[in-house]
C-alpha cells in the first residue's frame, strides 16, 4: 500500500480515537480521559506530516511535530480578541486549542514519540 494512504488511515484512525475519548471521557479512566486526546491530536499530527513528507526521515517528521504543536500551545499565551473568536469555532478549537496548559506539552511529546514508536515498527514490518 503506498506509504501516504498508510499516514492517511492512521491520521483519520487516529482522529476517530480521539474523539472518543472525548466524547466517551466519562466511560474511560480518569487517567486515559484526562490525557489520551492531547496525545493523540499530537499523533494525528505527526501522521499528518508523515503523509505529507512520506520520505521525510522519521527523526525530521518527529522535530516538525513538535515545532507545530508546541508552536500551537505557546500561541495559546496570545490572547488578542480576534484570535480568540478563532478559538471560539468549534474548528478553531481543535486545531489552535484555547489556553496554555504546560502539562500538554507532556502530553504531545507522548503522543508524538508513541506515534513514531508505531511508525518505527510499522515501517520496518513493511521493508521486510
Amino acid at each position: 500500500m503506498n506509504a501516504r494512504i498508510s499516514y492517511l488511515i492512521a491520521a483519520l484512525t487516529t482522529m476517530l480515537l480521539g474523539y472518543g475519548s472525548r466524547r466517551y471521557a466519562e466511560s474511560l479512566p480518569a487517567f486515559v480521559s484526562v490525557h489520551m486526546g492531547d496525545a493523540l491530536w499530537a499523533s494525528m499530527v505527526y501522521f499528518g506530516i508523515r503523509m505529507l513528507g512520506a520520505s521525510v526521515s522519521l527523526k525530521r517528521s518527529a522535530l516538525l511535530s513538535f515545532l507545530f504543536c508546541f508552536g500551537i500551545e505557546f500561541s495559546q499565551l496570545y490572547q488578542a480578541e480576534w484570535i480568540n473568536a478563532i478559538r471560539g469555532t468549534t474548528i478553531g478549537a481543535l486545531v489552535l486549542g484555547s489556553g496554555y496548559l504546560t502539562v500538554d506539552l507532556v502530553r504531545y511529546s507522548a503522543g508524538i514519540g508513541i506515534a513514531m514508536l508505531l511508525d518505527r515498527l510499522l515501517l520496518q514490518k513493511r521493508k521486510t
